[in-house]
Formats: C-alpha cells, sequence, structure tokens
C-alpha cells in the first residue's frame, strides 16, 4: 500500500521494506507469541520519486534518523501487527512531510527594552541582597 505524503509526492510500496520481530514490554503470551514489533523502511539516497532538491532536503533534516541512505521507523504501539503497520505508515508519511515542509520565517533581532533591562537588575539587586543578608554578620 502506497503512501501518500503530499498530494505531489506519493512513497510506493515496492521502496518500502519490512520486517516484523517480538515486542518487549506487558502483554504475557501475547507478547512471546506473536511478531507485532514492525520496523519500516526506505532507501531515501535510491528513491525514484524524489528529486534531487527532495532528496537533498529529507538527507538534511532527518540526517540524524538516517543510517546508510535509509530511513527506519520501528513502532510496537499497538499489539496488532496489522495496527502497527498502519502506524508506521502514517509515521513515514508525516516525518518527509515535515522535512518537505518550507522553513519558517527566520528570527528578526531585537534589543531588549529599557523597562526590561531596569527589571533584570532590580531583581538582581534583590537577590543579591537576599543572599547578603544569609552570611553571618560581622564577616566582612
Amino acid at each position: 500500500m502506497d503512501i501518500e505524503v503530499t498530494r505531489k509526492l506519493t512513497i510506493p510500496a515496492a521502496e518500502l521494506g519490512w520486517r516484523f520481530s517480538r515486542s518487549s514490554g506487558p502483554g504475557g503470551q501475547h507478547v512471546n507469541t506473536s511478531d507485532s514489533r514492525v520496523e519500516l523502511s526506505w532507501d531515501v539516497a535510491a528513491s525514484r520519486v524524489l528529486s534531487d532538491e527532495q532528496r537533498s532536503r529529507i538527507l538534511n533534516k532527518l540526517a540524524h534518523r538516517i543510517v546508510a541512505g535509509t530511513l527506519t521507523l520501528a513502532v510496537s504501539e499497538q499489539r496488532s501487527q496489522l495496527r502497527n503497520r498502519e502506524t508506521a505508515r502514517e509515521k513515514l508519511g508525516d516525518l518527509v512531510a515535515g522535512a518537505l515542509a518550507p522553513d519558517g520565517p527566520k528570527r528578526r533581532a531585537t534589543k531588549p527594552t529599557r523597562g526590561s533591562q531596569q527589571r533584570r537588575l532590580q531583581t538582581k539587586g534583590k537577590r543579591s541582597e537576599v543572599k547578603r543578608n544569609r552570611q553571618r554578620p560581622g564577616l566582612d
């Protein structure tokens, strides 16, 4: 099943790799017998649906999650393998859509106002007064 990232970008099912294993955590006998944990991997570097600009943007934005050009997600939130597969597809779509989204506006540098500077210095003076009053008298 394909993953629709945006209206213009859909990741074909042929480019997705699935691995299944036993999930950890509570669940009793069910966890010990079913392979409900899902690993979804997508080779970003070799994908045919991405333009060069999209590929470089994804590789830059998700560099901490990509190993050897492959983006891998592990999902074991649900008890059912089918639900975990659906969750993994949604997460991959959201992750890629977030990486391809344009950057927000740049922060405009501002200076602190005179009032905020005065308030800062007043609270600083009060704090030093409190600490000065904690000292034993006559230790000047």
